[in-house]
């Protein structure tokens, strides 16, 4: 009944990834190739409310003259233009938040947008979605697999042992810090919730965790 389960499940999510790629595929007649200046520029203004239209080209322009790229935000805070290259973003949109963008290619020459908000409070969590390049939103699911707390359990640790029992239990919240890479089609997941605790309860868990983050490579279709 188990594997029956997983079966339909991962049938669900091929079609659905095969749905996003057939109506990507239809429009692609309909749009040109956007750099990630143009995207940036044309994000909607829910998506960031913090900085109008004008001032993300003026964070642009900055950045493009080498001079900081640095402006006050709605906020009454300071964003900051990190990165930009032709298919990738970073942006500091407040001292605790940012977002990061990355074009990522389908097939015939066709792009998503894969875009992270990250907020800091005090543990990094991100939240990770997809658009097209006419800021429409997709269906994460058919795109990527968010990880789960048991992917970083050491495999080696002794679950049945009191002291693995007694670490597990302080890890009653799900963070996750995902961050893109502006060199490669990539995803890194760094297991954040340690971070929550103090530093005596990060002693005990540590032990029992992986030394490693997980890394995404993107396949054109889907984050494996």
């Amino acid at each position: 009944m188990i594997a029956y389960i997983w079966t339909q499940n991962q049938i669900k999510i091929q079609m659905k990834r095969y749905g996003i790629l057939f109506l990507l595929c239809l429009s692609a007649g309909f749009t040109k190739a956007q750099d990630m200046k143009t995207l940036f520029i044309n994000i909607p203004d829910d998506y960031l409310p913090q900085l109008e239209t004008a001032w993300r080209k003026d964070l642009i322009d900055l950045y493009q003259s080498g001079k900081e790229a640095r402006l006050k935000n709605t906020m009454e805070g300071t964003s900051r233009l990190l990165t930009l290259t032709e298919d990738y973003l970073l942006l500091q949109v407040t001292e605790r938040s940012s977002i990061e963008l990355k074009k990522l290619p389908l097939i015939n020459n066709t792009h998503i947008i894969c875009m992270i908000s990250a907020i800091e409070a005090p543990a990094t969590h991100s939240l990770v979605r997809f658009y097209t390049t006419e800021w429409q939103p997709l269906e994460s699911s058919g795109l990527f697999t968010p990880v789960t707390a048991d992917w970083f359990i050491n495999e080696q640790s002794d679950i049945n042992s009191e002291a693995y029992q007694d670490a597990i239990a302080r890890l009653d919240i799900h963070l996750v810090k995902y961050s893109l890479s502006p060199d490669a089609q990539t995803l890194t997941a760094v297991y954040t919730t340690p971070r929550y605790l103090n530093e005596e309860e990060r002693k005990k868990i540590r032990p029992f965790l992986k030394d490693h983050p997980k890394i995404y490579i993107w396949d054109k279709s889907y984050f494996r």
